[in-house]
């Protein structure tokens, strides 16, 4: 709880009485009057007040800066050819369609069949020798008397037929004929590409081709300019002595041995109620507490920077 006090106090300086004995370590000019047994008191340490003011330094002198001025210009457009007319010559390819087609495999065959001849055999009698008569001796005829028969001589002309001798021959039924077998051609259909138009030149004449092109022209010649650059001059920052620190007159303040967690947080609670941030209720007098604390005591022009018996009275915390 001592190092609670004392983070407090920050530069204050504590002088706790009991039994009339002061502490060796500490050393004062003056103690706090009317002092009572079981009473402690503080007074702060005020740090020295300097006051801050500025002046001028001289930083770069004056000169006088010569800046030459360049030649002004204009700038003019003309016209310029860039590429002179003529003609280009260009090829129209020649553009193709697609034909269906037949093409013949095989052509037309005529074959010829010869049928023969039918014939039928038949027989038939041709003369060999014509008829004829012959004389023919014999002998002892009838018609002679006489007992010899040679001594009847006769003589008969006698018939002698005609002679046939049977010989076949053909005869045609029905005669030789020639049959002609037309086999017709074979043909495949075939796709294939023939040119529809026929490539071609045509001339394509172009105009010459001109840009614009710009040129400087020198307006005003180069010049020489003098300016007078004042001094340059800068403000530092100093601080003076106008008040020496020392301490603040004696203050009551709450001792160690009651600074407990129970006091902190009813500090807390009334700090809260007067509408100071103080975080949590949890007893420490931590930085928020005592940021709000000191605020307090600005506010109501309290002693500043100690849990003193002024701001405990304000606040209406029991001591």
């Amino acid at each position: 709880m001592k190092s609670l006090f004392t983070t407090l106090l920050l530069l204050c300086i504590t002088s706790t009485f009991l039994i009339g004995q002061v502490e060796d370590d500490i050393r004062f000019n003056d103690l706090p009057p009317n002092a009572e047994y079981g009473k402690c008191y503080a007074k702060c340490k005020t740090p020295d007040i300097y006051e801050t003011f500025t002046r001028k330094v001289l930083v770069e002198e004056a000169y006088v800066k010569t800046t030459s001025v360049p030649a002004v210009y204009e700038t003019v457009e003309k016209k310029a050819m860039v590429s002179e007319g003529g003609v280009n010559y260009k090829t129209i390819p020649a553009t193709y369609k697609t034909i269906t087609e037949k093409e013949l495999v095989e052509a037309e065959q005529k074959i010829v069949n010869i049928i023969p001849a039918t014939y039928e055999t038949r027989t038939r009698k041709v003369l060999v020798a014509e008829e004829t008569g012959k004389w023919v001796k014999k002998k002892k005829d009838p018609n002679c008397f006489s007992e010899n028969p040679e001594d009847c001589l006769i003589a008969c002309y006698e018939k002698i037929p005609a002679v046939y001798k049977t010989e076949t021959y053909d005869v045609i039924l029905t005669p030789e004929k020639t049959v002609e077998k037309i086999i017709p051609a074979i043909y495949k259909t075939i796709t294939r590409e023939v040119v529809d138009t026929p490539e071609k030149v045509v001339e394509m004449p172009y105009e010459p081709i001109y840009k614009a092109v710009k040129e400087k022209v020198m307006v005003n010649p180069e010049t020489v300019k003098e300016e007078a650059i004042p001094a340059v001059y800068k403000e530092v920052f100093e601080k003076k002595l106008a008040q020496k620190g020392g301490y603040t007159v004696w203050t009551e303040i709450l001792c160690a041995n009651k600074t407990s967690a129970s006091t902190i947080r009813k500090l807390q609670r009334a700090l809260r109620a007067e509408g100071y941030s103080i975080g949590a209720v949890d007893g420490v007098l931590g930085t928020r507490t005592q940021t709000s604390l000191k605020q307090f005591q600005l506010d109501n022009e309290l002693p500043v920077g100690n849990l003193n018996i002024e701001t405990l009275q304000a606040l209406g915390i029991p001591h």
